[in-house]
């Protein structure tokens, strides 16, 4: 990191530009900007300073569960799932209390690019657009003299901005054959996505890196997002295990409030055999306009070559002729469709976990592994049969929590955690203090450089304020998976949740009830809920929350949910 006499050298170079709005460039017949000045003397002091600076490699999947994570000890970990993950935890520090603000992908990106709320940068819910012209943190490292690259996945829309080199998916993208949008204009290249975005990023280090400034290199995969397609190599791997079973699989949430048993994304009634499960796909396959499908399997089918289609089908077709004679139904047939999605999810993991090896092994062989902090990370959590669900988007621990692992040689303790409540707000806000930039007053987060320095995470935070938007505001309108708009707090111990739209509120002791299963907001003490709603009030004004907060009238409610008022 720039070291307090380079940094002072900067606020005071900054100082002194911000006296005057245009500076007049001597003997260059010209004026300038002030922030471009701010930039170009800040920027001399950062590459004088660049060896003290760490090269940031930020490794970013999509719907990564911590619970297929080995190093968080989820109940999947007996499979193994991660070992090149699992390897930068133990070289580094993982975090134990990683969340995010708004669990659905392009809001929790956006989070990152600000270093603030939904409603602070403007994108609150997937279909909107990303304000690139606003202040995100590439532009800020890109003026203290960093060398920025991206490649992957945005979904937010639009040209991305403070970066010097970009190849992103447009929307969601695609697994097989995907096309990029690129600063020439659109490409397309053949491979499995995975693999593409990591030979990108490889290709960046090797031959288009600035030897002379340190850089921060955002590597973000599309996988392991719905409709979960592997690479070719990986399609029959686990075909002879079985995968353990969550706990709460069968769970039917029925202290809850009503929007958990209203919503539409249960492995049972909303996973589709064909279009999420592969049971009988193929390019031939009808298109449905079934609300919720999910059809992007198929689109993706349609765009592989001929030796791609005939390994898809050497893999998928016996065990779909399997399925087909086992004639299944009941928790049976929920148990198959579980089997199925997760065999698929940890495939596209592994390609992920893969990429995780190639760039930490690219970064050995170019020299840079040890002025490099590896962070790994991914845009929210997601449900893996939890409750009997996939997708994300609750506040509930199993999508509001997102992986944080990071390795920095010589600062961080190797195989460390830290119990710090931590979110994606507080990314940007790392990223600049790593790079010795100043953090703006109006960016919402803490770094956690110190907490990577071996500072106590006491004291580091007491709560963490949730709030997802993405809900019809009338009857008879469909969003996806229909999950209720709901802010919250979550401390150390408890979580409360606010369905504001119906006035249902929950509460669970995360002490005694990890998996949140009993639902206590009637039957705590009165005291802990007006303490809690207290606390609540006041982070919605700490963040300057403006939405409108004001309940659906009573007979709007019950055309929502009539089964249930």
């Amino acid at each position: 990191m720039v070291g307090d006499r380079d940094r002072g050298i900067c606020l005071r170079i900054s100082g002194v530009v911000m006296g005057t709005r245009l500076i007049e460039g001597r003997g260059m017949g010209m004026k300038l900007p002030r922030l471009f000045l701010i930039g170009f003397f800040c920027g001399l002091v950062a590459i004088g300073s660049s060896a003290d600076r760490p090269n940031i490699l930020f490794i970013f999947s999509d719907d990564h569960s911590h619970n297929a994570i080995g190093a968080y000890d989820g109940w999947l970990k007996s499979i193994d799932p991660t070992p090149n993950i699992d390897d930068l935890a133990a070289d580094g520090m993982t975090f134990l209390n990683s969340y995010c603000t708004n669990s659905i992908c392009g809001p929790s990106r956006a989070v990152i690019q600000t270093g603030k709320f939904s409603h602070k940068n403007g994108f609150r819910q997937n279909g909107e657009s990303f304000d690139w012209d606003q202040q995100t943190f590439p532009k800020l490292m890109q003026q203290a003299g960093y060398q920025t690259a991206m490649y992957g996945k945005t979904h937010l829309k639009g040209i991305p901005q403070g970066y010097d080199d970009w190849s992103v998916l447009p929307g969601q993208g695609l697994y097989y054959n995907p096309d990029f949008i690129t600063p020439e204009g659109k490409v397309t290249i053949e491979g499995h996505c995975t693999d593409v975005v990591t030979d990108m990023a490889v290709d960046w280090l090797k031959e288009n890196r600035d030897a002379e400034r340190p850089f921060i290199l955002m590597v973000q995969h599309k996988a392991p997002h719905r409709n979960w397609m592997p690479a070719e190599r990986h399609l029959n791997l686990y075909d002879d295990i079985e995968i353990p079973e969550p706990p709460t699989l069968f769970d039917r949430m029925e202290d809850n409030a009503p929007g958990a048993r209203n919503q539409h994304m249960e492995i049972d009634r909303h996973m589709h055999l064909t279009f999420d499960l592969f049971v009988d796909l193929s390019v031939d396959t009808p298109k449905i306009t079934q609300k919720g499908i999910d059809r992007s399997a198929w689109g993706n089918m349609k765009r592989m070559t001929e030796p791609q289609l005939e390994a898809w089908h050497a893999a998928y077709r016996p065990k779909n002729e399997a399925f087909h004679r086992a004639e299944l139904s009941g928790q049976d047939l929920i148990r198959w469709k579980f089997q199925r999605y997760m065999k698929n999810y940890l495939r596209c993991i592994k390609g992920v976990d893969e990429s995780v090896g190639t760039l930490r092994d690219t970064l050995e062989e170019l020299g840079l592994s040890e002025n490099t902090i590896v962070i790994y990370s991914s845009d929210q959590g997601f449900y893996l049969g939890d409750h009997g669900w996939y997708d994300k988007r609750w506040m509930y621990e199993e999508s509001m929590m997102m992986p944080f692992i990071a390795a920095w040689p010589g600062k961080t303790e190797a195989g460390s955690k830290s119990t710090a409540l931590i979110q994606n707000i507080d990314y940007a806000e790392t990223f600049l203090d790593l790079a010795g930039a100043s953090i703006s007053d109006d960016m919402q987060g803490q770094s956690l450089v110190p907490l990577l320095e071996g500072g106590s995470a006491e004291g580091f935070r007491d709560a963490l304020y949730y709030h997802y938007y993405e809900y019809p505001q009338e009857p008879g309108l469909f969003r996806s998976h229909m999950v209720p708009r709901h802010n919250g707090i979550r401390t150390e111990r408890y979580k409360l949740l606010n369905f504001y739209q119906f006035g249902e509120w929950e509460l669970y002791d995360l002490e005694n009830d990890p998996d949140e299963l009993t639902n206590i907001y009637t039957s705590a003490d009165k005291a802990l809920v007006d303490r809690l709603k207290s606390e609540l009030e006041s982070l919605v004004d700490t963040y300057q929350d403006d939405s409108d907060f004001s309940a659906f009238p009573a007979d709007v409610q019950k055309q929502f949910w009539p089964d249930d008022r």
